[in-house]
C-alpha cells in the first residue's frame, strides 16, 4: 500500500479530511495531512485569533509541505483539494510525488478561465481592497453558494460550523485576480512543459460554483505540451465539497485508485 499526502485547501484545515483518514487508513494506506504553517490548531482557535492566517504566505506555505513529503520514507501521493491542488501543482513541478490527484483545483498562473459562478463566489472578498490585508471568511449563505450548493442549506450550514476558517485575503487577490495581469513569473506558475514530473490527474465537480470544470479542464490542457500523463475526471452533479458530501467515497477511490495505477 502507499503513503498518501492529504493537502487541504483555503477556507479549510487538516480537519476537512476526517472522514478520507480512516477510510484510506483501513485499505492499508499510510494517510498524512499536513496544515499549513501556523495552522496546526483547531479551527475554533483559529477562527478566534486569524493574524497568522493573514500574514500567510504561499513560498512558506510550499516549503513547509515539501519538508513534510521530503522526510517520508518513499515518495507519497498528493492529493490536493482546491488550494490544495494548486500547491499539488507546485509540489509536482519541484520533482516531488510519486502521482498527484487535484480535486476542484484552483488554477495554476497562466489559467485565464474566469466562469460567472467563480466571479459571484470571490465576489465578497474582491469588492473590497481592504481585504487584500486581512484574514476573509464566507458566511454561511456564502459558504453554501460557493462550496456547497448541491446540499441543503441546513446540512452545509453544519458543514461551515465544523470546518469553515478565514482565507487570506492577500492570496484570493494575487492568485484569484491578478497573477495574470502582473509581468514575468508570479509565485503560482510552473513549467507546464516539464517531462520529468509525476503524473497528475484533475478531477472536477460538474456542479462546482468557485472552481468550475472549465477551470479543471484549462488547467489541465495547459500541460498538453508536457509528455508527462495529465488526465481529467469529472463527476457530475457534485459540488466544491466533492470531498465531504454524500458519495465522497467514490471521488477517494477514484483519486486512490488513478494514483496507485499510475505512480511512478
Amino acid at each position: 500500500m502507499s503513503t498518501i499526502v492529504l493537502i487541504h485547501g483555503l477556507w479549510m484545515t487538516p480537519r476537512s479530511w476526517e472522514h478520507w483518514v480512516p477510510y484510506l487508513e483501513a485499505k492499508g494506506h499510510r494517510v498524512i495531512t499536513p496544515a499549513y504553517p501556523g495552522f496546526e490548531v483547531e479551527v475554533e482557535a483559529l477562527r478566534e485569533n486569524s493574524d497568522v492566517i493573514a500574514d500567510l504566505t504561499v513560498p512558506a506555505t510550499v516549503d513547509h509541505l515539501a519538508g513534510v513529503i521530503e522526510t517520508q520514507d518513499e515518495s507519497p501521493i498528493l492529493i490536493g483539494h482546491s488550494f490544495g491542488g494548486t500547491l499539488t501543482q507546485l509540489l509536482l513541478a519541484r520533482g516531488l510525488g510519486s502521482a498527484a490527484v487535484v480535486i476542484d483545483s484552483a488554477p495554476t498562473e497562466g489559467v485565464h478561465v474566469t466562469p460567472l459562478s467563480q466571479v459571484k463566489s470571490l465576489f465578497p472578498t474582491l469588492s473590497n481592497p481592504a481585504t487584500y490585508h486581512r484574514a476573509v471568511g464566507f458566511t454561511p449563505e456564502q459558504f453554501h453558494y460557493a462550496f456547497a450548493n448541491t446540499l441543503p442549506r441546513e446540512e452545509s450550514d453544519k458543514a461551515w460550523e465544523r470546518y469553515a476558517i478565514p482565507a487570506p485575503g492577500n492570496w484570493i487577490w494575487a492568485y484569484g485576480l491578478l497573477a495574470n495581469l502582473k509581468p514575468g513569473h508570479q509565485e503560482t506558475w510552473v513549467d507546464y512543459g516539464k517531462d520529468d514530473r509525476a503524473p497528475l490527474l484533475f478531477i472536477g465537480g460538474g456542479s462546482d460554483h468557485i472552481m468550475p470544470p472549465s477551470v479543471n479542464k484549462s488547467n489541465a490542457k495547459h500541460y498538453d505540451k508536457s509528455s508527462a500523463l495529465t488526465e481529467y475526471h469529472e463527476f457530475p452533479g457534485r459540488s466544491h465539497w466533492t470531498c465531504a458530501e454524500p458519495g465522497w467515497e467514490a471521488v477517494a477511490d477514484c483519486a486512490v485508485d488513478w494514483a496507485s495505477k499510475h505512480c511512478r
